[in-house]
């Protein structure tokens, strides 16, 4: 996804370093597109006024941000920084330690998936402080068609992970009726046509249902970085004293695909589980 979103913000005249923990993957993209490369994080960050992070994990938002070297070290004072990839207790926590340092962190986590990121039309939910996002808000247009200010610092991560509490709801929905469909004896793509456009319709269902009837489970959203996402809900949730039944349920089923090894499939591969039976 990073890679598609560098392509649309250098489409649109910007000038981009990037880096790329494995240098060779920036080093292939800066090739094909004449973007520069950066080999630290401190080289990359250093001259640019606005920094965005994708990312997988809190600890490498963590590793990127506070790291010798990192972006709390090395970018200047008044530089906008974007994550798009914490945890909302990390998203607050980064706001405030990036004001002591005179930086302006937003939380800006996306969705739309892969193809979302190569056509810019992602919807990005953002956090932090108001005039920060208005100022970084023509690079968000430049990658999505939906752009939100939630409030806050924290925000937007809330967002996403409301966002991740109903993909998890629609995946299950959509792989026990394809499940259904199927050991009934139903043509699934005739199903699909027939409830894509009544009440059951959604974006999942018209858009990752069939990639999973035909056998493409390449990952538009990781299955690792699902699961990842979900035990944060479920931790957040736990501090509230609510628990989310769903977000357990299809949490188990995921867990269950990762045992198996199937952690880097698409979210889609969930139809694997039934296919099993």
């Amino acid at each position: 996804m990073g890679s598609s979103m560098a392509k649309n913000l250098a489409a649109r005249g910007h000038s981009l370093t990037l880096y790329n923990r494995s240098h060779e993957k920036a080093a292939a993209l800066a090739k094909a597109t004449g973007m520069k490369t950066a080999s630290t994080i401190a080289e990359a960050v250093k001259s640019n006024e606005y920094i965005f992070l994708m990312v997988g994990y809190p600890k490498d938002v963590e590793e990127t941000f506070y790291s010798h070297g990192g972006v709390f070290e090395s970018a200047l004072p008044g530089t906008i920084v974007v994550d798009m990839t914490t945890s909302p207790s990390l998203a607050a926590k980064l706001h405030e330690d990036g004001k002591k340092r005179g930086l302006r962190v937003l939380d800006a986590p996306v969705s739309g998936g892969d193809s979302g990121a190569r056509n810019a039309t992602l919807s990005i939910m953002a956090g932090g402080d108001e005039k920060d996002f208005e100022a970084a808000k023509p690079l968000f247009e430049g990658l999505g068609k939906n752009i939100t200010y939630l409030g806050p610092a924290g925000s937007g991560q809330h967002a996403k992970a409301a966002n991740q509490i109903a993909v998890a709801g629609a995946t299950a929905a959509y792989t026990e009726a394809l499940a259904y469909a199927r050991s009934v004896g139903l043509d699934p793509y005739k199903m699909l046509q027939a409830i894509g456009t009544g009440a059951a319709g959604s974006w999942q269902l018209a858009n990752m249902a069939p990639r999973a009837l035909q056998g493409d489970f390449a990952p538009g959203f990781y299955i690792k970085h699902f699961i990842k996402d979900m035990h944060i809900i479920d931790a957040e949730m736990s501090q509230r004293g609510l628990s989310l039944a769903v977000v357990k349920t299809v949490l188990s089923l995921y867990e269950k695909m990762a045992q198996k090894g199937l952690q880097d499939d698409g979210t889609q591969a969930l139809i694997k589980l039934y296919s099993e039976k």
